[in-house]
């Protein structure tokens, strides 16, 4: 449906401030996502980690002309409309509010702690046959995501699936508002978000609230608590509680599963679908796929899947991620796509979308898997489509061609319904490696990130450490997200790893904290910003730049306040002997010449991770402000100031000065909570492998190299392709460690060899293909440091670059 934005105005109860006429088809809240500029309303929504005010001057350069604001900018564009509220994301809620209420059709609520997606996307697949369905994209369920996934809601729409969820008390009454269910369903309750509420009943019937003027509600009646809140909520329409006992023939065996497909069924049976239709289509539902996933392929290709579903809202996510996402290289964009079924739309219509879509978001060659993207593309005029056009009957048809065989130096996003099996070409185009894979999950990046700014002042700046190959996880990756999310510096031990960052395209603020003496014309050519700390290395790195006419080059210094590692002596008192302070000389040599510039001066709280260091931390405080504030005061441009990493964020927030320094907690491992992922944070990184084979071995007998590996009974004993070379630990072997089979504790036995480990699968049910867990979010590398007393930063840096990293995006 397509608004005027006099019509906008009205709904929001906004003051308009412009006069140009325009109509209104997408809505805006992340400024790097921006499609269709002309069509397009931006909300410039405050939060306490930024401000989209800071984003209309780039926006308005874009072609964005229509911005919903609580404050003009100072100088409004005289062709552009400003539509003022007291709170733009408010704003937003109402305006999708009333787009719901202009749809008389069934819309189903999901809520609850567990399933939501998976209720929502299955409830999908059986009922799109029949319904033309809008659904939530992913999981876009918050107090932003849902407005703008009503918002989607168009005139072809015969049925909403829409989920909600909220983690604090009062956040559910404006989802309801925006959602308006006639049919609710109240999946799995769990633990999610219980700290933030009083008791485990007040968030259920917070989630209850949603449905308050539902027609019928769909839940597990089986689930004493969910009833009780439900008896006493009064709920006036249907109840449609069901038990556990009264289905029996399901596709599936796990509690969880079975628990969402009844509500499907119940659904399902709600809207009229016949039994036998509904037998006949559970069988088919498909796992759903809660990801993007980004591998290396063949021929130079990176490959961005996501070969479950296939739809105008997922393709343009995908979309929209592929072209976030820099490539020094300047490699061509190519999009593989499947039909795109049960739209309501012509296929004129929808596959015009499709190739403008792909044209906006930079793909230049469109390869179409089907008989309907084929004849839809093939409508689509020439130039406005990609410039490459390559159409096939089926995947094996594409896999014959020599436009597969061409395939090379590309990014490559493979993107269709599984009913086309896509993933037997991702399949083709992998890149074969170990079957021991690094997960990492940059979601994680970004909540971890996240974290860690709610404690900080919305001016304070952001240095994310990257060094190590991002503590084992994969720098360029990890760089490119946290590029994606405006981190202000990364920081990399030596100037060769921020030179592979920059040819992989990042153009973010990089640090070097260990250049090397024979580093310099790296820094320069790829303009690295070294840390100084002493006078030996700043007078090379100063007659290095001399050397090459380099004047004003940024320059780091470090302080050494208590660390006695690194860094000029802090103390601003002249020594015994009436030597100048270092800092007194440091300023000295600035001041004689050019060719270096301080950018900022730093220093590295020693125990900040325990209260217990409390009072040298402070001593350490005192020194720093003290040399930090000579420094400046012997320049007039500003110095920034940095002295807390990841501890001090949390524990010092008085003492963020201009910037902070984030290293372990970005990775999800909270120092200041040993052994915990810390609150909110989230381990990014998952090492798993597979099981190669199981043995029956005999108690008598012994396992792996010298006959370490002692039984005390008849055991199973399985083989996992994983050994120190990839990064486990020798000393995890005999028993000290273990890892996760299906959930349960396998312990190492006998010596960890090379390139394969043995663990105890004796109490396990599993087979060989199993998956095993090595460290990730159900077991920390925290207790495998802890098992055999290192850090946590050891296990992550250990994992070997022939473990192949997959990253994937929730």
């Amino acid at each position: 449906m397509n608004y005027s934005i006099e019509t906008i105005t009205t709904l929001m109860g906004a003051h308009r401030v412009g006069s140009v006429d325009t109509h209104i088809d997408w809505l805006l809240i992340d400024s790097r996502s921006l499609t269709f500029p002309e069509e397009t309303l931006f909300f410039a929504i405050r939060t306490h980690k930024n401000d989209g005010h800071r984003y209309i001057p780039e926006l308005y350069r874009r072609g964005v002309r229509n911005f919903v604001v609580s404050q003009l900018p100072k100088n409004p564009e005289n062709d552009a409309n400003y539509l003022v509220v007291p709170s733009p994301m408010k704003a937003l809620q109402r305006l999708a509010e009333r787009h719901r209420e202009e749809f008389n059709i069934p819309i189903v609520g999901i809520t609850g702690s567990n399933g939501k997606t998976i209720v929502k996307e299955w409830l999908y697949q059986l009922l799109s046959p029949d319904f033309n369905t809008t659904r939530s994209p992913r999981s876009w369920n918050s107090q932003i995501g849902v407005p703008l996934s009503v918002w989607r809601l168009s005139e072809q729409t015969e049925l909403g699936i829409f989920e909600a969820g909220i983690s604090e008390p009062g956040e559910m009454e404006a989802l309801r508002d925006i959602i308006q269910p006639t049919i609710g369903v109240m999946t799995h309750l769990g633990s999610a978000h219980d700290e933030n509420f009083g008791s485990r009943e007040e968030k259920c019937r917070e989630k209850l609230r949603l449905f308050h003027d539902a027609k019928v509600l769909i839940y597990n009646a089986d689930d004493e608590l969910v009833q009780t809140c439900i008896d006493a909520s009064h709920f006036k329409g249907m109840l449609i509680g069901w038990h556990r006992a009264d289905f029996s023939d399901l596709p599936f065996i796990d509690a969880a599963s079975i628990e969402d497909v009844i509500h499907c069924i119940c659904v399902c049976r709600y809207l009229g679908l016949s039994e036998s239709v509904i037998r006949e289509r559970l069988p088919r539902l498909q796992p759903v796929a809660m990801r993007l996933e980004v591998k290396e392929g063949r021929n130079d290709c990176t490959l961005i899947t996501d070969t479950c579903n296939s739809d105008l809202g997922s393709l343009e996510i995908a979309l929209d991620f592929m072209h976030r996402r820099p490539d020094a290289n300047g490699r061509q964009r190519t999009l593989i796509l499947s039909d795109i079924q049960q739209t309501g739309l012509t296929l004129t219509v929808l596959y015009g979308r499709v190739a403008e879509l792909a044209r906006q978001h930079g793909v230049t060659e469109f390869i179409g898997i089907g008989a309907e993207v084929s004849a839809g593309m093939s409508c689509v005029a020439e130039g406005a489509r990609p410039v490459v056009l390559h159409l096939f009957e089926n995947v094996d048809s594409f896999l014959q061609s020599a436009v597969f065989q061409r395939l090379q130096d590309r990014v490559i996003l493979i993107k269709g319904a599984r009913d086309f099996h896509l993933d037997r070409i991702t399949d083709a185009l992998v890149q074969r490696v170990h079957e021991t894979i690094l997960e990492v999950n940059l979601s994680a990046v970004v909540n971890n990130l996240n974290y860690y700014r709610s404690f900080m002042r919305p001016d304070t700046k952001m240095i994310c450490m990257v060094k190590a190959s991002a503590y084992g996880a994969g720098a360029v990756e990890i760089a490119k997200t946290l590029q994606d999310h405006h981190v202000d510096y990364l920081a990399v031990a030596v100037a060769d790893e921020g030179a592979e960052l920059r040819r992989a395209g990042i153009t973010a603020n990089i640090m070097v904290m260990n250049p090397e003496m024979n580093s310099f014309h790296t820094l320069f050519e790829y303009h690295l910003e070294p840390e100084v700390y002493s006078f030996r290395l700043f007078d090379a790195l100063r007659q290095a730049a001399e050397r090459e006419g380099i004047t004003n080059f940024p320059i780091h210094v470090k302080l050494d306040t208590g660390m006695h590692r690194l860094g000029f002596d802090a103390c601003v008192q002249p020594a015994v002997d009436g030597a100048l302070p270092e800092i007194t000389a440091l300023i000295e040599r600035l001041h004689s010449q050019k060719a270096l510039i301080p950018r900022s001066v730093f220093s590295h709280f020693v125990g900040s991770d325990s209260d217990d260091f409390d009072a040298f931390s402070e001593r350490q405080w005192t020194l720093f402000r003290t040399a930090a504030d000579q420094l400046q005061a012997a320049f007039p441009h500003p110095i920034m100031r940095h002295i807390c990493n990841s501890a001090g964020i949390e524990h010092f927030p008085e003492r963020h000065c201009d910037m902070v320094r984030l290293g372990l907690g970005l990775y999800g491992i909270n120092p200041r909570a040993t052994g915990q992922g810390g609150g909110s944070l989230i381990p990014i990184s998952t090492l798993k492998t597979t099981i190669l084979q199981i043995h029956d071995v005999p108690a008598t007998d012994t396992v792996g190299y010298s006959r370490r590996g002692h039984l005390t009974r008849d055991s199973r004993i399985a083989a996992l392709p994983i050994g120190y070379a990839d990064g486990l630990n020798r000393h995890l072997g005999c028993g000290r460690g273990y890892c996760l089979v299906n959930g349960q504790k396998a312990p190492y036995v006998g010596n960890i060899c090379m390139d394969v480990c043995m663990i105890d699968v004796t109490d396990i049910d599993c087979r060989e293909g199993d998956t095993a867990i090595i460290f990730g979010p159900e077991l920390s590398p925290t207790v495998l440091s802890d098992t055999i007393d290192t850090i946590p930063y050891e296990i992550l840096t250990s994992v070997s670059p022939r473990v192949k990293r997959v990253y994937f995006v929730d």
